[in-house]
């Protein structure tokens, strides 16, 4: 533990941003992390809990409380050698994962909890600085061949894991840059994208191939996923060239609405509109971009992606952006004695809303309106929660201006006709369908196939993916060699 007495001498320190008319100038990262002070005064905070509940509300099950106490003892080396040891990734995680962690501690049932997030991310910042995060080539080779199809978090961490344990494997990606979600999901200044790019040279390092603009599979005709795709190989070509294939690409079909007027010019997914931006942000040199400049922009959907074309839209210098969601506003503090140590429900937000947003509850889109082709307006109506289902209220219609409508409403599932061509059976709600039990885990009814992270599970978090990829590289090394020593 940290100091025995930490908790109630030191207060919870967050870390720090950037003015918004400053991080609004520019598509960087503007999170300030904690110095080494900071960071040991966090870890003091650390209680010597009788079951350290944040383990468990860790979805990778980081051993929390060992590096807190690391840090507080100046311990940094030792400190990323036990976040390493469940986390492959956690400058990923430090910096973009919503720490279920926290809301877990025990701390917090009654004070603010311990900033563990803030720790991981000081924790790793440090060891990449040091040069103690270094390439873990295997002793040995299996001569086992294994494709990962997807290179987001699921399929990074699987590839990283299967490497170290001595295969051959073979990562293929459907766009031109490594990363999945990681890269075109998220805005770059949530997080930047050399962080991928460090993390890929060590694993190529390691062994791992990378293939880019390579589809396996096919996505259906009109698809506005984001494919550059050159190459097409089959789930044939896969599984007579592979000892195995692991399904790892990201819950990608998003929730549409179709509503009168979802015609109109004007109307996109929000996976239209940030890939878009990150591709500018690499250099590239679109043909058309979706922009937001001078637009009034409405965002259909309250979660992390609406918040992230909230966000990308005040940058591109948006007239205004009205975030609506379907749901009544949360309360700004959660019940605690109700929800601790799960996920509790209240009032988010997020660094992209305090930079400009007028946000709306409890407010549904009755239809789209538009002139000449274009959307200029959407026409809206509140709800209300009456014996669980949301209805309207009489009297609250009301049209708001449009010049682009951003679709963040969620994803459904993951690409079926990609699933359809391994012929993997799909679970009720279109995923991939493998359990994850202990022994033959993440197993697909198709021989040698596996599926893991959002193609599994389902719309998830980074977190969630990562955990998948590892306890999947575990399965798939156990297929191949009858036991496995990865850590599940």
């Amino acid at each position: 533990m940290g100091k025995i007495t930490g908790f109630m001498e030191f207060e919870r320190v967050e870390e720090g941003y950037q003015p918004p008319a400053e991080r609004l100038k520019h598509y960087r990262e503007f999170v300030i992390g904690l110095d080494d002070a900071q960071a040991k005064v966090q870890g003091a905070r650390c209680m010597d809990c009788g079951t350290p509940f944040c383990n468990n509300g860790c979805p990778i099950n980081n051993i929390i409380p060992d590096f807190n106490d690391l840090v507080y003892r100046g311990d940094w080396k030792n400190a990323i050698a036990v976040l390493h040891s469940t986390n492959n990734f956690p400058e990923f995680t430090g910096r973009i994962c919503p720490a279920p962690c926290e809301a877990a501690c025990v701390l917090n049932i009654n004070d603010d909890p311990v900033g563990i997030k803030s720790i991981e991310h000081a924790i790793i910042d440090r060891a990449w600085a040091e040069g103690w995060v270094v390439p873990q080539p295997p002793k040995a080779k299996t001569g086992k061949k294994v494709a990962v199809v997807g290179s987001g978090p699921a399929g990074l961490a699987a590839a990283q894991q299967l490497a170290r344990a001595g295969h051959d494997v073979t990562v293929f990606e459907k766009n031109d840059r490594i990363g999945g979600l990681l890269r075109y999901g998220i805005p770059d200044f949530k997080m930047e994208k050399w962080l991928i790019d460090r993390r890929i040279e060590q694993m190529q390092a390691e062994g791992v191939t990378f293939r880019t603009r390579v589809l396996v599979g096919a996505l259906p005709d009109g698809s506005k996923v984001t494919n550059d795709a050159r190459e097409v190989v089959s789930p044939e070509q896969l599984r007579a060239e592979f000892d195995a294939v692991l399904l790892c690409g990201g819950a990608e079909q998003p929730r549409d609405l179709p509503v009168p007027g979802r015609e109109l010019d004007g109307i996109h997914f929000a996976m239209e509109f940030l890939p878009q931006q990150n591709k500018v942000n690499a250099g590239d040199k679109l043909k058309k971009q979706i922009r937001a400049d001078g637009k009034h922009v409405i965002v259909i959907g309250g979660g992390d992606t609406g918040s992230d074309c909230v966000g990308t839209s005040n940058r591109h210098g948006a007239a205004s952006v009205t975030q609506f969601e379907v749901m009544p506003q949360p309360p700004a503090q959660e019940n605690k004695p109700l929800t601790w140590p799960y996920w509790p429900l209240k009032l988010r937000t997020s660094s992209s809303h305090e930079e400009g947003c007028q946000r709306e509850f409890a407010i549904a889109t009755k239809a789209f309106v538009g002139k000449g082709g274009k959307v200029t307006g959407v026409q809206t109506v509140h709800v209300e929660m009456k014996d669980g289902k949301l209805v309207e209220i009489p009297g609250t219609e009301k049209e708001y201006k449009a010049d682009l409508v951003l679709l963040a409403m969620g994803f459904v599932s993951p690409i079926a006709s990609v699933l359809d061509a391994f012929g993997v059976e799909k679970d009720a709600r279109g995923n991939a369908k493998a359990s994850t039990e202990l022994v033959g885990g993440y197993a697909t009814n198709v021989p040698q196939v596996f599926a893991a992270g959002d193609m599994r599970r389902g719309q998830s978090l980074v977190v969630w993916a990562i955990r998948e990829g590892r306890q999947a590289a575990r399965a798939v090394d156990e297929y191949l060699m009858g036991a496995s020593l990865l850590p599940r």
